[in-house]
């Protein structure tokens, strides 16, 4: 669970009961509050380039959701649901660095009934086909959870629907508050692994491989729809025997079941890798233009590429592997 070092709350996120609720958690516990009248976030530190990103990395903002106008959200869904921005996690290599600011808060949005019922009109209006939500696409929702339930209001709210599909990934294994819900097999949950070197290297502040796997399985046992996104795949030395296990740690403790796969190369901007290089200046993640291959990307900036060979060896290997365990059909696509 994600414990903040400061929440700040805009003035009209108390006009809400999640907002309220959020306040009644943390009032007595050893967190500066800050209430903001303007909805400003200006009260993290900023020394340096370096601390603004970790104190950033350590705020709670909680606020209104202004916006009702969700982005797309290809490949994984049609739309992006908007429960919470930013992330907790400190993945080097995370997208977010193209995305976020110098000081990447975590916000969380209370108008949480306003957000759904908007949904329900995107739903509406693409009868009679399904449409399908993805609650991650900036964050990770999970470790806020245990004091917004934000989440579990989403993943009811599709269980009642009739065309809608909810679906989030996360890295974190604290997934106690969702296993009881009602969802009706409609919430797909993902979590995204790696090998215990990237993450070890790249990936702070985030669980183990292991227990990501172990939380896995209780979701799985709690009749949701399972699957796991394996990214930022890196091809370093021996990153077939490192990825090989992990596929092997898959098939072995979900032998039978039915699996999604989502595979995704790294990539990076040039604004991230500037902005990583301020903040890790010390990184030893992979970012040598000249090595890769340049595309633009949905949203119109360029992200770099392994060439076009490396990435055919690549999807070679995904399919070669996860066939050994689930059919070809679990994979949802190798990009």
């Amino acid at each position: 669970m994600f414990q903040p070092k400061r929440i700040i709350f805009e003035k009209a996120a108390l006009e809400y009961k999640t907002g309220r609720d959020i306040l009644e958690y943390f009032k007595d516990k050893d967190i500066q509050l800050i209430y903001s009248k303007s909805g400003r976030v200006t009260q993290i530190p900023e020394d340096t380039a370096s601390k603004m990103y970790f104190e950033g990395k350590n705020t709670l903002v909680v606020g209104v959701r202004k916006s009702y106008k969700f982005q797309s959200c290809k490949p994984s869904a049609h739309y992006q649901l908007p429960l919470v921005s930013g992330c907790m996690g400190m993945c080097e290599y995370c997208y977010l660095n193209t995305q976020m600011g110098k000081k990447p808060y975590t916000k969380v949005y209370v108008n949480i009934d306003e957000i759904l019922n908007n949904a329900d009109k995107y739903i509406e209006d693409r009868l009679p086909d399904a449409t399908i939500f993805e609650g991650a696409a900036t964050s990770d929702p999970i470790p806020v959870e245990p004091y917004t339930g934000n989440l579990g209001r989403a993943i009811t709210h599709f269980g009642k629907s009739n065309n809608g599909y909810f679906r989030f990934v996360t890295k974190f294994t604290d997934v106690e508050n969702i296993l009881n819900l009602t969802h009706n097999g409609r919430t797909t949950v993902r979590f995204s692994v790696n090998t215990n070197k990237i993450i070890k290297q790249f990936e702070h502040g985030t669980p183990k491989v292991e227990d990501r796997i172990k939380a896995a399985m209780k979701v799985l046992n709690a009749g949701y729809n399972l699957g796991f996104i394996i990214a930022p795949v890196f091809l370093y030395p021996n990153w077939e025997d490192e990825y090989k296990g992990i596929i092997d740690k898959i098939g072995s403790n979900f032998i039978n079941s039915h699996i999604s796969f989502e595979i995704i190369s790294h990539r990076f901007t040039k604004r991230a890798k500037e902005n990583i290089l301020t903040v890790y200046p010390k990184t030893i993640l992979p970012m040598e233009e000249e090595t890769r291959k340049f595309k633009f990307g949905q949203f119109g900036y360029g992200k770099y590429l392994y060439k076009d060979e490396e990435i055919n060896y690549m999807k070679r290997f995904f399919k070669e592997n996860i066939r050994k365990y689930f059919n070809e059909a679990s994979i949802n696509y190798i990009i």
